[in-house]
């Protein structure tokens, strides 16, 4: 019996390195589902992909309607195999300007949020035996790199890279959860002067939920090499 296509369903899929995501795996004929935050962005990645992707309305903005939304999803559309947390958003105030909402804000996108996916889609994929989760985080949330990046941005990425560890030990190693460093992309986020397309910032979560079976789990991971937390 041939094996059923598998489901990913990829966060900020509508543009940049979630539409990039969004499209190299409908090319490796998975089913996608590419989630933003209304179904106009939701249809509008549809459109500029084509294939087998379906838009859907995902709000990672308030706490418990993710995990909820991710099994209504998989109700009406199958077992979701592969998760690709790659929602972001970038807060370049630091410490004395930065507002106590959007400090929260950056928790809710980048953790609170990936955390109720992966628990919704998760435990499900390893009951079934197979899965892989992938969080986008950056070097900008690394300690090996100091932890560079604008306050909110890196105390919220660094928070997602402890979220990957801990999934990966709860899950096991049937469910490979690794976290993603695109690089500097050209972005709406990275600007013009970056030095990386988005399919190069794209190449490396889309390995990441297609390993095989003897694949990594737990692991940073930037250019398809492992780099320190």
């Amino acid at each position: 019996m041939a094996r059923q296509r598998r489901t990913a369903l990829v966060t900020g899929a509508n543009r940049g390195i979630g539409l990039a995501i969004a499209r190299g795996l409908a090319q490796r004929d998975i089913h996608v589902l590419a989630a933003a935050r209304s179904v106009d962005k939701a249809q509008a990645a549809v459109g500029e992909i084509g294939g087998a992707v379906t838009g859907v309305a995902l709000d990672l903005s308030e706490p418990g309607i993710a995990g909820e939304a991710a099994t209504q999803l998989a109700d009406a559309y199958g077992p979701i195999d592969i998760l690709v947390n790659n929602a972001g958003v970038l807060v370049t105030d630091d410490l004395d300007d930065l507002q106590l909402a959007d400090f929260v804000h950056a928790l809710q996108v980048h953790v609170i949020a990936a955390f109720e996916l992966i628990q919704s889609l998760g435990v499900p994929m390893r009951e079934r035996g197979w899965g892989r989760i992938v969080n986008m985080t950056s070097g900008w949330g690394a300690f090996a790199e100091n932890l560079e990046g604008p306050f909110a941005y890196a105390v919220s990425k660094a928070g997602l890279n402890a979220l990957t560890v801990k999934a990966a030990q709860a899950l096991g190693d049937a469910v490979k959860v690794n976290s993603a460093c695109p690089g500097w992309v050209r972005t709406d986020m990275g600007g013009d002067s970056a030095p990386r397309s988005v399919e190069e910032g794209a190449d490396t979560p889309i390995w990441l939920a297609t390993l095989p079976d003897d694949g990594p789990t737990g692991g940073f991971f930037r250019s398809r090499r492992p780099i320190d937390w």
